[in-house]
């Protein structure tokens, strides 16, 4: 049968920050950990939608401890100010969940002046970990960063000369670029931490597989074509595993005992598109160290946020 939220671990006394809580794998993560005991940070674009989220967790978990709060990841500044209140009102955190996204758009920016599926699902999640790392490090036992990539991630490449799309842009050739970058960031944050000494916490990343979420849709209304999201609909009947099912390998990357830092956790079943999680192995481009090394550099030139390794030295309390 294989893992299922049935094995999450008591998550009492733990804080999880959940990017894109308010739907999707985000929000069946969030009930997941909530029903499980933990406080869950709830990073929401829309704060509203995050409110009605809550909502819908308490009621299948009456007294879960949720904390909605904005974070639009295409904006620097919200991240920013998201960061500086989760540190504000949170002396521990155990485990960021680096997982709001979109999904193959047609080319548009950030309000920084990023690709916006670049400037989302990378650099946004990048800027955040920084602000957060050295809260996540001084935590006390063990805590985790968990990036959020795709299988997708095997076609990216990372064309350092035109990063952001701009002499020549495919929105699946941009979405593949992201999730590798989301790879590449996740095991670079990983050797560093070795690096550092600092060994309770672990950075990885995991991916859903083929999910049933609203990403597909977004796509193709984007797009501009009923065809394309009549033809998504269907598609996800009949092949795409739920929601609650995809956001497993997030979960058990975030508690699960099995896993250590620089593992890639997925759906163990046919093309790796639905079953229950296990730990997989990403594209040969994801463990290039060469080019995380510069993505790195570039994605702190670029966000202004310098991602520091604290040295270890905390003993558990």
């Amino acid at each position: 049968m294989g893992w299922t939220v049935a094995d999450v671990p008591d998550l009492s006394g733990r804080t999880i920050v959940v990017t894109g809580a308010n739907s999707g794998l985000g929000f069946e993560a969030t009930r997941a950990f909530a029903r499980n005991g933990a406080t869950v940070v709830m990073a929401c674009r829309s704060t509203d939608r995050g409110a009605d989220a809550a909502t819908a967790v308490r009621e299948d978990v009456p007294d879960a401890d949720l904390d909605v709060r904005a974070c639009d990841l295409a904006d620097l500044s919200s991240v920013e100010s998201f960061a500086a209140g989760v540190r504000e009102r949170y002396d521990r955190l155990h485990v960021l969940c680096n997982n709001a996204g979109v999904m193959a758009v047609p080319r548009s920016e950030t309000d920084d002046g990023f690709e916006t599926q670049l400037g989302v699902n990378h650099l946004g999640h990048f800027a955040l970990t920084g602000h957060l790392l050295d809260r996540i490090v001084d935590t006390p036992g063990e805590t985790r960063v968990v990036t959020h990539s795709s299988g997708t991630h095997r076609g990216g490449r990372t064309d350092f000369e035109d990063l952001h799309g701009e002499e020549s842009y495919g929105k699946w050739r941009a979405y593949s670029q992201s999730k590798l970058a989301n790879l590449l960031f996740a095991f670079e944050l990983q050797r560093r931490l070795e690096a550092a000494g600092v060994d309770e916490t672990a950075s990885l990343a995991c991916h859903p597989g083929w999910a049933d979420t609203n990403l597909q849709a977004t796509s193709a209304r984007a797009d501009g074509s009923r065809l394309k999201l009549a033809a998504m609909a269907v598609a996800n009947r009949l092949f795409a595993q739920s929601a609650e099912r995809g956001a497993l390998p997030m979960v058990y990357a975030a508690t699960a005992d099995a896993v250590d830092g620089g593992e890639f956790v997925g759906p163990s079943g046919l093309f790796q598109a639905r079953g229950p999680p296990e730990t997989q192995e990403p594209s040969d481009r994801a463990r290039d160290e060469d080019v995380a090394a510069r993505l790195w550099e570039i994605s702190e030139a670029e966000t202004g946020v310098t991602v520091e390794v604290p040295t270890a030295a905390r003993t558990d309390q």
